[in-house]
């Protein structure tokens, strides 16, 4: 595979473009508005400077890496002549499915269709194409250009030779594959999100505040950034969609997601991208914590 196309140029699309472009794939990066695109082609450049500011790459292997890169608003011709498509659209399932039944018929027959959803059924995604066999998760982590995991989700009909395809150009991108089934929330999100909503009714019951609960987590289990930090930088609106997820797929309350998280997002306090959430942030730092303007 030389040529991929990444649909949306959000913060994972910018991302997933990027790491393509990096490693020699011709890549088609499409969005709905050119506005958006040279938003995510300027964070490209920002990031590949931080990577030449760490001697990670040289100004030449940024101008290859940028050169690689070619931006559309025509889903119709972006996808032309392409080998394989990775759709990193707002984590909607309604929008998820008209882009790949449009996919389905925009692309030829022999093309892979892989989504990074972090939660939503490639079966069910792979439901409204004629190629089942050619549909497959890459669940890529953010920031993808310094992650190593990409969560490989295989479908209910997801072929040997595509998933075996899959995994190995994700090792030509210097990548960890990891391959799992398609259960709702796959491994990542399925153990990761049920931590951040726990943490959040841990908050909400008032056993104690954001930097205490934070805390706990970083100094005694050794984690990097605490569950609520961590749920800014995802997005709440982000977390509540997996947990509806979650909850819809499994029909347990043990997923049902925390009033306050429904509360915030309701608010349009959504963390990092708001400039508000269980933090304030200011260009993406964090300022202050906001604890005591929780309402219950």
């Amino acid at each position: 595979m030389k040529n991929i196309a990444v649909i949306g140029s959000g913060t994972m699309g910018n991302g997933i473009a990027h790491v393509f472009a990096q490693f020699g794939y011709s890549v088609s990066l499409i969005d709905i508005s050119q506005s958006s695109l040279d938003k995510g082609i300027a964070t490209i450049g920002k990031n590949l400077d931080r990577q030449v500011a760490k001697e990670a790459i040289s100004e030449a292997d940024k101008a290859a890496t940028l050169a690689n890169i070619t931006t559309f608003t025509s889903m119709e011709e972006g996808v032309k002549n392409v080998d394989l498509v990775v759709e990193a659209a707002t984590e909607n399932v309604d929008l998820k499915l008209k882009i790949f039944a449009d996919l389905d018929k925009l692309t030829s027959p022999h093309v892979i269709l892989a989504s990074n959803t972090s939660s939503i059924s490639i079966t069910k995604i792979a439901a409204v194409t004629a190629r089942p066999d050619k549909v497959i998760g890459m669940h890529f982590m953010n920031p993808v250009p310094v992650m190593k995991l990409v969560e490989i989700i295989r479908g209910y009909s997801t072929s040997d030779e595509v998933t075996n395809l899959v995994m190995e150009t994700s090792r030509k991108l210097n990548k960890v594959p990891v391959e799992v089934n398609d259960y709702p929330g796959f491994v990542a999100n399925r153990i990761l999100m049920p931590m951040i909503n726990e943490a959040i009714i841990t908050l909400f019951e008032g056993v104690a505040g954001v930097e205490e609960i934070d805390t706990v987590m970083k100094l005694g289990m050794a984690h990097p950034m605490g569950p609520l930090q961590l749920a800014d930088f995802i997005g709440l609106d982000v977390c509540l969609a997996i947990m509806e997820v979650l909850h819809d797929g499994f029909g347990n309350p043990k997923y049902a997601p925390c009033p306050l998280l429904v509360n915030m997002v309701m608010a349009g306090k959504k963390g990092v991208k708001s400039g508000e959430g269980f933090y304030a942030w200011t260009h993406g730092t964090k300022e202050l914590v906001v604890a005591t303007n929780f309402k219950k």
